[in-house]
Parts: C-alpha cells; sequence; structure tokens
C-alpha cells in the first residue's frame, strides 16, 4: 500500500517495512566488509623490524649472504629465497653481493660448522677472509601453498639478519609475511599471486626496511 505525502510516495506496511530495514543492513554489510578485507590484509603484511641504533649502515659496502635456514617442508626453499635476495640486494646497487661460490669457500676454510647459524667469532672470521662488512643469515619459516576451505594461495615468511664484521654482533633483523589466502580470496573464489612474486615481494619488503632512512 502506498500514501502520498508531499509530492513523493511513501511505502507501508510490510513491503515499506522491508525497504526501510534494508538500507541500514546494506551498510552495516558494507562495513563488516570492510573491516574484513582491512584485516585480512594487515594481517599478513606484519613486520617486525630491528635497528640497532649505534650502527652506521652507510660503511657496510659488501655482504656475504649465508645459506638460509629452511623451516619448510619444500626442501628447494632456503636456496631459491637466498638467490632472490641475493639478487634483489645486488640489483639496490647500494652494497656489493659477494658471489655464493667464494662464500661457500670462505665457509670451508673458515670451518665454520653450521653456516646457516654463525657464532659471532665465525662471522667475524669469515667476514675478514671475504673482505666483507656484513653477513646476512636468514630463516623460510613457510614457502609454498596454503589452504583456507576450498581456497588457496601462496605464502611466504621470511627472516633476515645481518651480523657486523667487527665484533659479529646483530645490527639488523627484519621479519615479513606476503601472501596467503585472503578474505577477497575466501569470499569471491579466485586464486592468489604466484610464488616468485609473493617472494619477491617479501624480499622488496624487507629491504625497504633494511635501507630505510
Amino acid at each position: 500500500m502506498a500514501r502520498r505525502e508531499t509530492g513523493r510516495t511513501r511505502l507501508t506496511g510490510p513491503l515499506g517495512k522491508s525497504a526501510a530495514f534494508a538500507r541500514p543492513a546494506a551498510a552495516a554489510l558494507g562495513g563488516l566488509l570492510a573491516a574484513l578485507f582491512r584485516g585480512g590484509c594487515a594481517a599478513k603484511g606484519a613486520r617486525v623490524t630491528y635497528h640497532d641504533s649505534h650502527m652506521d649502515f652507510s660503511l657496510v659496502q659488501s655482504v656475504a649472504v649465508m645459506p638460509f635456514t629452511n623451516l619448510t617442508t619444500n626442501t628447494g626453499a632456503g636456496d631459491r629465497v637466498r638467490d632472490v635476495v641475493m639478487t634483489m640486494l645486488q640489483a639496490t646497487g647500494s652494497v656489493y653481493v659477494i658471489p655464493p661460490g667464494e662464500v661457500a669457500r670462505g665457509v670451508s676454510r673458515s670451518s665454520i660448522s653450521e653456516p646457516r647459524s654463525p657464532t659471532p667469532e665465525e662471522a667475524v672470521a669469515l667476514c675478514k677472509m671475504l673482505k666483507a662488512d656484513a653477513v646476512m643469515v636468514g630463516t623460510v619459516r613457510e614457502y609454498g601453498e596454503v589452504r583456507s576451505g576450498t581456497s588457496s594461495a601462496n605464502v611466504i615468511s621470511l627472516s633476515l639478519s645481518l651480523m657486523e664484521a667487527q665484533t659479529g654482533r646483530v645490527v639488523w633483523s627484519a621479519s615479513s609475511t606476503k601472501g596467503g589466502v585472503k578474505t577477497a580470496t575466501r569470499l569471491f573464489g579466485g586464486g592468489g599471486q604466484p610464488m616468485d612474486v609473493v617472494t619477491e615481494d617479501a624480499v622488496d619488503d624487507l629491504l625497504e626496511k633494511l635501507f630505510k632512512k
């Protein structure tokens, strides 16, 4: 039933009540979806960073990137992520990345028992042998496809640390997680980014924190 008021039609009865309630309900649903989208993205973009305030990072001109610790079930994840880190670090033009072959020879000559987690003393000895200003170590915690219900996407979780050459102390460390099943994927379907893209996103995130002003 409709009733004419001041030149416009107003709906009354059950239909009018449904229309009246639909507008605030739709607005509330829109707000909820927006919050879910923000929450889903923020969770995967979280970062943890440590910078030694007493370290002059401009003095770091050459870096030896050690083999990465791989905590995933993908046996090649550590080597693949290490290659991406070395390539992107070299591409910044800010430091010289010592070739992996030289690093391997230095590790062998220095008798480092566990190159993925060198002691401060071992880091100092290696830097001296390679004429490096720092040693970078890394840990791959997640790498590959993850599923949530019927949705799936690629994810990487990576931590990096930098040990300076004089004392072997850690002067910088950071973690980044990229990819994963987002809220949009769960609601509307579709896959995530390719593995190489999420890996580059995570490394770029970490290098941005390393070279921050």
